[in-house]
């Protein structure tokens, strides 16, 4: 369930395998601090006439005033329907004439923009990005254009199970936290919403306090300081206080929504551990080998190999800004998702009793090393990883040390960890469907109007 960003451009497959190479070799960040007092990591890189920016602002849909739902992601939207003296249509005749890329999106915690330009088409693309960023129009012809996209995205959501089962649990979760609350808003919120509230959110959400910069390319440190003046400069300076940390509020059972499916899909989860807690590694082997390596974790094993109960059935460890949390999903045939939830509750018991093996350990960490040096396959992915390390507060140093870090993970550790994390008894499911055999006592009255997860994507990990 992670969210799709944004389309990367290629490169050529002599220069990915090239950049790819960067995880293994001493990857060079130098700390830029523009003359203005803007900070950025950057990654020069002349061998091709093309820079990629990744900039994340802080606070994301978390900002969203309870009164006005999906402010913060319909303004988002708007950021490329047209700015300054540009309405939408010469906006986007500008962009593709620089030949540029632009990418605007929304999580609970951050704001993210993706620029990718041209060395010959700098300047003149990064003054149309900060017209997007500083001076978007909200013009009433394109506030209504997307409101109704975003409009159709919430009837669409209402009808899918998997997203009603997503903000079912995130609602029992977390409560009146923003991570309780629908990223998008809802059809009346949305529907309620005016200019004033674009412009009231645009305030809160851009601004330079919390703003991190990755930068990757043909672009030396003093054109980046430039740069970042030029193109963030005139934002605000700071924004409105932050959502503070709330505790993942669900205990073991199951819910379930009924909705006419002939399968059902589920949500389940319970406590997890902070980015920052010195047992994170360990814990993220032991989901590899639970159910976060695809065919060849012990619950598609269990589950799907074995038992033929599922196509597919998963799990993450996920440290958001404010909350941690182990999460999986399976779906299952309605007679059958009784027994999945059984065996992955006894999956769940069976790890946290017995552990793992050696060769399960080693078998994790010869994957989860190898395909690290697969993530920097361009300047716009290096980009992204270097602004995620930053906003997940890791040093520079991340890059060429976390393969160190899997690799020093003991089987003591992993499997003193699974003692002490793994808890069957407080895994906690939600099922959408009609399941047969979990009880009519534990099934709600009615669908939820409207789903959305917040943004889960650990693009450092």
């Amino acid at each position: 369930m992670i969210r799709d960003i944004c389309t990367k451009m290629g490169l050529g497959a002599a220069l990915l395998m090239g950049l790819a190479g960067l995880a293994r070799a001493e990857i060079e960040i130098q700390e830029v601090t523009s003359p203005g007092g803007i900070e950025a990591w950057l990654v020069e890189d002349h061998s091709i006439p093309f820079t990629a920016l990744e900039i994340r602002f802080e606070g994301g849909t978390g900002l969203d005033d309870p009164d006005s739902l999906g402010a913060v992601n319909l303004m988002t939207g708007l950021l490329e329907e047209g700015a300054a003296e540009m309405d939408a249509r010469a906006f986007q005749a500008a962009r593709e004439d620089l030949a540029a890329q632009f990418g605007f999106d929304v999580g609970a915690d951050t704001l993210s923009v993706s620029a990718k330009m041209l060395s010959e088409n700098r300047d003149a693309a990064v003054d149309l990005l900060r017209a997007a960023l500083v001076e978007p129009r909200f013009d009433p012809e394109a506030i209504e254009r997307v409101r109704g996209q975003v409009q159709s995205i919430l009837r669409q959501d209402a009808q899918n199970p998997n997203r009603i089962a997503g903000r079912a649990f995130y609602e029992a979760a977390f409560g009146d936290h923003p991570y309780g609350r629908p990223d998008n808003g809802t059809a009346e919120s949305v529907a309620a919403l005016t200019r004033e509230d674009l412009l009231a959110a645009h305030e809160a959400a851009l601004t330079r306090e919390g703003v991190h910069v990755g930068a990757v390319g043909d672009i030396t440190p003093d054109e980046l300081g430039a740069l970042l003046d030029e193109l963030l400069g005139d934002l605000p300076a700071s924004g409105p206080e932050l959502p503070g940390h709330v505790e993942f509020g669900l205990s073991g059972g199951i819910d379930v929504i009924d909705y006419p499916s002939p399968q059902s899909v589920a949500l389940f989860g319970q406590r997890g551990l902070k980015r920052e807690d010195e047992d994170f590694f360990a814990a993220y082997v032991l989901n590899h080998i639970l159910g976060g390596g695809g065919f060849e974790s012990r619950l598609m094993t269990e589950v799907r190999e074995k038992r033929g109960l599922t196509y597919g059935v998963s799990t993450d460890l996920v440290p958001l800004e404010n909350a941690e949390f182990w999460i999986g999903s399976v779906a299952s045939a309605n007679d059958r998702m009784a027994r999945a939830i059984e065996v992955i509750r006894e999956e769940w018991a069976r790890i946290a009793e017995e552990g793992v093996t050696q060769v399960e350990l080693d078998d994790a960490k010869t994957y989860l090393t190898g395909e690290y040096p697969l993530r920097f396959d361009g300047n716009g992915p290096i980009a992204e990883i270097l602004v995620g390390m930053q906003v997940t507060g890791l040093p520079q140093s991340y890059v060429t040390e976390r393969n160190a870090f899997i690799e020093a993970v003991t089987l003591e550790e992993v499997n003193r960890v699974a003692r002490e994390l793994v808890d069957p008894e407080a895994l906690h499911f939600v099922v959408v469907g009609r399941p047969e055999g979990l009880g009519e006592a534990e099934a709600e009255a009615a669908v939820p109007p409207r789903v959305t997860l917040p943004e889960v994507a650990l693009p450092t990990e």
